[in-house]
């Protein structure tokens, strides 16, 4: 079992940056991966980004490519998300995912999830 609990929603202006937090229990968060899903009003949650557990790969959907970056530390438990050049159309409730298995973690067959939190870009 994993518990993860989010961090760092808020809203910003176009153009702007926030940095998501997603804090994971549990002694065996290193063989996890991890990932970040969106969901906006009105549309199907949405994959953005994932890390295998090593850290040593990482993938993005096109929409948030060169924009977005995540990363973990697995000493403390945690897995990051920084939002670079925030567009409106990056407003959604972000959730934090893991799983054993990367390639179900992009597909989100069978993944972990946090609560989620909301982030808002203006225009």
């Amino acid at each position: 079992q994993v518990q993860l609990v989010e961090f760092g929603g808020g809203l910003v202006q176009a153009g702007g940056s926030l940095r998501l937090s997603c804090a994971a229990s549990g002694r065996t968060f290193s063989s996890y991966a991890m990932g970040w899903f969106r969901q906006a009003p009105g549309k199907e949650r949405e994959f953005v980004t994932a890390i295998k557990w090593s850290g040593a790969n990482t993938y993005y959907a096109d929409s948030v490519k060169g924009r977005f970056t995540i990363s973990r530390d697995n000493a403390k438990n945690t897995v990051f998300l920084q939002m670079n050049s925030l567009k409106p159309e990056d407003t959604a409730v972000y959730y934090c995912a893991a799983n054993l298995v990367l390639t179900r973690l992009r597909v989100g067959d069978g993944n972990y999830w946090g609560q989620g939190t909301q982030v808002t870009v203006s225009s």
